[in-house]
Protein backbone atom coordinates (compact mmCIF):
# COMPACT_ATOMS: atom_id res chain seq x y z
CA UNK A 1 0.00 0.00 0.00
CA UNK A 2 2.92 2.11 0.83
CA UNK A 3 4.67 1.68 -2.05
CA UNK A 4 1.91 2.24 -4.49
CA UNK A 5 1.16 5.99 -2.42
CA UNK A 6 5.18 6.59 -2.90
CA UNK A 7 4.82 5.61 -6.96
CA UNK A 8 2.07 7.67 -7.68
CA UNK A 9 3.54 10.64 -6.29
CA UNK A 10 6.70 9.68 -8.26
CA UNK A 11 4.67 9.35 -11.17
CA UNK A 12 2.57 12.48 -10.62
CA UNK A 13 6.14 14.43 -10.10
CA UNK A 14 7.79 13.07 -13.39
CA UNK A 15 4.75 14.14 -15.12
CA UNK A 16 3.98 17.68 -13.44
CA UNK A 17 8.22 17.82 -14.60
CA UNK A 18 7.26 17.55 -17.84
CA UNK A 19 4.74 19.73 -18.54
CA UNK A 20 7.39 22.65 -17.92
CA UNK A 21 9.57 21.92 -20.46
CA UNK A 22 9.40 22.85 -23.70
CA UNK A 23 11.34 21.23 -26.59
CA UNK A 24 13.86 23.49 -28.69
CA UNK A 25 12.09 22.86 -31.61
CA UNK A 26 8.37 24.13 -30.80
CA UNK A 27 9.11 28.58 -31.30
CA UNK A 28 5.76 29.83 -29.93
CA UNK A 29 4.77 33.02 -32.17
CA UNK A 30 5.10 36.34 -30.35
CA UNK A 31 3.65 39.77 -31.58
CA UNK A 32 4.66 43.26 -31.96
CA UNK A 33 3.49 44.90 -29.56
CA UNK A 34 3.23 49.01 -29.82
CA UNK A 35 1.93 51.38 -27.43
CA UNK A 36 1.52 54.84 -26.90
CA UNK A 37 1.58 57.62 -29.36
CA UNK A 38 3.52 57.66 -32.94
CA UNK A 39 5.09 60.81 -33.67
CA UNK A 40 6.82 61.74 -36.85
CA UNK A 41 9.46 64.11 -37.66
CA UNK A 42 7.30 66.14 -39.77
CA UNK A 43 4.61 66.76 -36.94
CA UNK A 44 7.40 67.40 -34.71
CA UNK A 45 8.75 70.34 -36.86
CA UNK A 46 5.35 72.39 -36.96
CA UNK A 47 5.42 73.05 -33.61
CA UNK A 48 5.80 76.81 -33.11
CA UNK A 49 6.62 78.69 -29.86
CA UNK A 50 3.46 80.37 -28.93
CA UNK A 51 0.71 77.91 -30.12
CA UNK A 52 -2.28 77.16 -27.83
CA UNK A 53 -2.90 73.68 -26.39
CA UNK A 54 -5.37 72.90 -29.02
CA UNK A 55 -3.50 73.12 -31.75
CA UNK A 56 -0.03 71.42 -30.57
CA UNK A 57 -2.98 68.39 -29.39
CA UNK A 58 -4.53 68.74 -33.19
CA UNK A 59 -0.55 68.22 -34.23
CA UNK A 60 0.39 65.30 -32.21
CA UNK A 61 -2.68 64.11 -31.01
CA UNK A 62 -3.98 63.58 -27.53
CA UNK A 63 -0.82 63.41 -25.15
CA UNK A 64 -0.26 59.90 -23.30
CA UNK A 65 0.55 61.58 -19.54
CA UNK A 66 -1.35 64.49 -18.59
CA UNK A 67 -0.22 64.88 -15.24
CA UNK A 68 -2.88 67.11 -12.59
CA UNK A 69 0.38 67.98 -10.89
CA UNK A 70 2.53 69.08 -13.52
CA UNK A 71 -0.45 70.78 -15.67
CA UNK A 72 2.14 73.01 -17.84
CA UNK A 73 3.38 69.56 -19.48
CA UNK A 74 2.04 66.74 -21.96
CA UNK A 75 4.29 64.06 -22.15
CA UNK A 76 4.05 61.92 -25.42
CA UNK A 77 5.14 58.38 -24.88
CA UNK A 78 5.98 55.57 -27.60
CA UNK A 79 7.15 52.20 -27.04
CA UNK A 80 7.88 49.45 -29.54
CA UNK A 81 8.77 45.72 -28.44
CA UNK A 82 9.65 43.43 -31.43
CA UNK A 83 8.06 39.99 -30.96
CA UNK A 84 10.69 38.47 -32.87
CA UNK A 85 14.01 39.38 -31.32
CA UNK A 86 12.47 40.87 -27.85
CA UNK A 87 14.78 44.27 -28.67
CA UNK A 88 12.42 46.97 -26.77
CA UNK A 89 12.60 50.68 -28.53
CA UNK A 90 11.18 53.65 -26.79
CA UNK A 91 11.18 56.79 -27.37
CA UNK A 92 9.71 59.90 -25.00
CA UNK A 93 9.04 63.84 -25.93
CA UNK A 94 7.49 66.55 -23.63
CA UNK A 95 5.68 69.62 -24.28
CA UNK A 96 5.69 72.63 -22.27
CA UNK A 97 3.36 75.24 -21.86
CA UNK A 98 3.39 78.68 -20.40
CA UNK A 99 1.00 80.51 -17.53
CA UNK A 100 -1.70 81.69 -20.41
CA UNK A 101 -1.38 78.01 -22.01
CA UNK A 102 1.01 78.64 -25.01
CA UNK A 103 3.46 76.17 -26.02
CA UNK A 104 6.84 77.07 -24.52
CA UNK A 105 9.43 74.73 -26.01
CA UNK A 106 9.51 70.83 -26.14
CA UNK A 107 12.05 68.24 -25.07
CA UNK A 108 13.01 64.96 -25.38
CA UNK A 109 13.42 62.45 -28.30
CA UNK A 110 12.69 65.52 -31.30
CA UNK A 111 14.49 63.47 -33.82
CA UNK A 112 12.06 60.98 -33.80
CA UNK A 113 11.88 57.73 -36.32
CA UNK A 114 10.17 57.86 -39.81
CA UNK A 115 5.75 57.90 -39.02
CA UNK A 116 6.08 54.73 -41.74
CA UNK A 117 8.69 53.15 -40.13
CA UNK A 118 7.20 53.01 -36.82
CA UNK A 119 3.82 52.28 -37.70
CA UNK A 120 4.77 48.90 -39.80
CA UNK A 121 8.09 47.69 -38.39
CA UNK A 122 8.07 44.79 -40.63
CA UNK A 123 6.99 46.39 -43.89
CA UNK A 124 10.43 47.49 -44.44
CA UNK A 125 11.21 44.83 -47.48
CA UNK A 126 13.32 45.57 -50.80
CA UNK A 127 13.17 43.80 -54.15
CA UNK A 128 16.44 41.95 -55.38
CA UNK A 129 16.27 41.21 -59.06
CA UNK A 130 17.97 37.78 -59.40
CA UNK A 131 17.84 38.06 -63.46
CA UNK A 132 17.52 34.95 -65.12
CA UNK A 133 19.39 31.84 -65.70
CA UNK A 134 21.66 31.98 -69.39
CA UNK A 135 20.50 29.37 -71.64
CA UNK A 136 23.52 27.65 -71.56
CA UNK A 137 23.57 26.84 -68.15
CA UNK A 138 23.24 23.69 -66.78
CA UNK A 139 20.09 22.05 -65.52
CA UNK A 140 19.58 22.35 -61.73
CA UNK A 141 19.70 19.12 -59.40
CA UNK A 142 16.39 17.19 -58.66
CA UNK A 143 14.99 18.76 -55.28
CA UNK A 144 15.92 16.79 -51.99
CA UNK A 145 12.88 15.34 -50.98
CA UNK A 146 12.48 15.78 -46.69
CA UNK A 147 13.53 12.56 -44.32
CA UNK A 148 10.52 10.95 -42.68
CA UNK A 149 10.86 12.82 -38.91
CA UNK A 150 11.06 16.00 -41.11
CA UNK A 151 7.43 14.51 -42.72
CA UNK A 152 6.37 13.78 -39.48
CA UNK A 153 6.88 17.00 -38.09
CA UNK A 154 5.16 18.58 -40.92
CA UNK A 155 2.43 16.79 -40.54
CA UNK A 156 1.90 17.98 -37.21
CA UNK A 157 2.69 22.00 -38.03
CA UNK A 158 6.15 21.64 -36.85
Amino acid sequence: MLRSRLLLIAASCVALGACSAKPSFINEYKIDIQQGNVLGQEMVAQLKPGQTRDQVRFLLGTPLIADIFHQQRWDYVYRYQSGRTGEIETRRLAVFFDAEGRLERVDGDVAVADTAELAMPGSRTRLVDLGSLPSDAAPLPPREEPGFFRRMLNNFGF
